[in-house]
């Protein structure tokens, strides 16, 4: 839920004004617009850009009744077909015991045609209300008349109950903004701690009187996807606002910080979660007494864990609190996130196991913030087992791939948030795992005088990389598997799976193949040894990088080849031995090549010591990369002797 707390307070003061905000150089009225904007052909400081936000313009005050008021207006110019999508429009917002409503929704088209400026606006008939679930709903509407060349336009007004639903304003999206500027009007009574990042400078940053403040920034270019980059939320140039303190006339004043145990009383309370944890599941009694037979803890966990995993099925819905309730969803068979592993909280907590309901964020929807207390931060919910000062077991039955001693992989390197309430102990852990995750190849195969390369392989997947292998196999079948193994002269003549159906074993693929070596000639036969690394591709070819590396786990590869010379052919080259790491070894890569008995040897690995690279450092994360793909491409020369 997004700020959902319900705070009164007595009135005290008799007015807030609301906030009279000059109208900067970089916006315009609603309907009025400069012609040079329609005729516009490209955003001046991102050229391959498919439209551009000409400002974002929002405002914040209150009311007599002291109600959030949020009024934004937005302008785009669409600059190519391909942006045409942003014709449509879907605003969501709170609606749960009226905490928002919101209203004032004004959109139009407006168009250059024959030199003359045309507007369309969309019809009020044609703004429709979606309820998105119990908590949420939605405005949505299109814009009409939407091509190349177009500017769109919407302004609304968001009312928030709550003094704690204060909206955070982001000044980045996924295409350039010209100018985005936000204005807050704050009454005296109340404090707000901004949690600034931005990193560009403001071109307005100024405060009017003592309430009034308003910040802007321009020419901001699109946040672009990177390779292993988090959330777009994380890597947003934005400014978050967090109530804390309520100053009551004269010498009466109280702080308002959330604290985390303050969130974490209100999520007891609620009845989407504290009240779900006791609440019995039919037909718990057969599964727990089945549980009795188990000796150790670790079969009991295992046992629940896919008990629930195999006969629940997840409505591809993350949520950190239920919508139909844990008795319903198991009814059901089906239900969120939060529904499918307090249900397996519940199982665990009766058989006698240490366990804790845990509120997590999902790597898509970002990291938690420790300093900034709020529940609308997390997306899902978990069971979360301490087995030892070093040891704990992080359990989400939702997903069909997990296991119960693996951090499930879109929670590492984020912050959960367990309640543990018979101790009054709520707190954070960081959820990482720091095994290797490796994938090991064995090729043996064999180089023939007409340029083909035959043999076999077999790859085992650890880990991460097993549940990577096997989701992808069943999910595509063994066609469209097969299908993209093969490709550039490579040819799958069979593929058998093995082990991938038994958890505590790494799955394996035998396969046997051709591989057509197409620069060979008469004379020469060339051939490089990275076969089924999946490191035929350099993913870091910007010599920029705007956000952090996250890779989630030390995806670790090592290979070990074979390669038969033919026949009348010799060494004429050949990658060297070499040992690599980066500045601070943190990856090392180590390859050995030797020619022996008519054949040649290769062996090398890859060995991620962290998972963590800081944008700050990817100049010399970039040059290792560049390196070690160009070596990862070094052939193998034969000639004809």
């Amino acid at each position: 839920m997004r700020k959902l707390f319900t705070f009164f307070i007595l009135i005290l003061i008799t007015t807030a004004a609301k906030s009279q905000v000059t109208t900067t150089s970089g916006t315009r009225q609603f309907g009025d617009i400069d012609k040079a904007d329609l005729e516009m052909k490209a955003c001046d400081f991102e050229k391959d850009a498919n439209a551009e936000v000409l400002f974002d313009k929002g405002s914040v005050y209150f009311n007599h009744d002291y109600e959030i008021i949020f009024e934004r207006h937005r302008r785009i110019k669409i600059l190519n077909d391909n942006a045409k999508d942003m014709a449509n429009v879907r605003l969501v917002y709170f609606d749960i015991n009226h905490a928002q409503h919101l209203n004032d929704v004004q959109a139009e088209t407006i168009n250059l045609q024959n030199g003359a400026i045309t507007t369309t606006v969309v019809d009020k008939k044609q703004i429709f209300s979606e309820s998105v679930d119990k908590y949420r709903s939605a405005l949505v509407f299109a814009f009409p008349n939407v091509k190349a060349g177009s500017v769109i336009e919407f302004k609304f007004r968001l009312t928030s109950s709550s003094i704690l639903n204060f909206p955070d304003w982001y000044f980045q999206s996924d295409i350039p903004t010209r100018y985005s500027e936000i204005t807050t009007d704050i009454p005296f009574i109340l404090s707000y701690k901004n949690l600034v990042n931005v990193h560009y400078p403001f071109v307005v940053d100024k405060v009017a009187g003592a309430n009034i403040h308003t910040q802007a920034l321009a020419n901001i270019p699109s946040l672009k996807d990177e390779p292993y980059m988090g959330a777009r939320n994380d890597n947003s140039e934005r400014i978050l606002f967090q109530l804390i303190s309520v100053r009551l006339p004269e010498r009466y004043s109280f702080g308002f910080q959330e604290t985390w145990n303050k969130v974490a009383e209100s999520v007891l309370y609620s009845d989407d979660f504290g009240s779900q944890l006791n609440r019995k599941l039919p037909g718990e009694e057969t599964i727990l007494a089945k549980v009795k037979s188990f000796k150790t803890d670790d079969d009991k966990i295992a046992y629940l864990f896919n008990s629930v995993k195999n006969s629940m099925t997840w409505n591809g819905i993350h949520q950190a609190f239920t919508n139909d309730g844990t008795t319903k969803a198991w009814e059901k068979r089906t239900g969120n996130s939060a529904e499918i592993n307090l249900a397996l909280y519940r199982l665990l907590h009766k058989a006698g196991l240490k366990v804790y309901p845990m509120m997590v964020s999902t790597r898509s929807n970002g990291r938690v913030n420790p300093a900034y207390p709020n529940s609308y931060q997390f997306n899902s919910t978990v069971s979360y087992i301490p087995v030892d000062s070093a040891k704990y077991y992080i359990l989400d039955a939702s997903n069909k791939y997990n296991l119960y001693n693996r951090v499930p992989q879109d929670l590492l390197n984020t912050f959960g948030f367990y309640i543990n309430n018979d101790e009054k102990d709520f707190n954070f852990l960081f959820m990482q795992d720091e095994v290797p995750m490796n994938k090991v190849i064995m090729l043996n195969a064999e180089i023939k005088p007409e340029g083909k390369m035959t043999g076999d392989a077999d790859i085992s997947s650890f880990g991460y990389n097993r549940a990577s292998v096997v989701s992808t196999f069943k999910k595509e079948g063994e066609k469209k598997f097969t299908e993209d193994l093969a490709g550039n002269g490579l040819k799958i003549t069979s593929l058998k799976m093995e082990d991938i159906d038994v958890d505590s074993l790494p799955a394996r693929e035998k396969i046997t193949f051709d591989l057509d070596l197409s620069s060979s000639d008469g004379n020469y036969i060339y051939f490089t040894p990275n076969l089924f690394t999946g490191l035929n591709t350099n993913p870091f070819l910007s010599e920029d990088r705007k956000t952090d590396i996250d890779f989630g786990y030390r995806d670790n590869c090592a290979l070990t080849g074979m390669f038969k010379i033919p026949h009348g052919y010799a060494v004429e080259a050949m990658p060297k031995s070499i040992t690599m790491s980066t500045p601070d070894n943190s990856i090392v890569f180590k390859r050995t090549v030797a020619e022996q008995d008519g054949a040649i040897m290769v062996r090398f690995n890859i060995d991620y010591k962290k998972t963590l690279y800081f944008k700050e450092d990817y100049p010399e994360f970039y040059e290792f990369c560049k390196k070690l793909h160009e070596m990862l491409s070094e052939n193998v020369v034969l000639k004809k002797s």
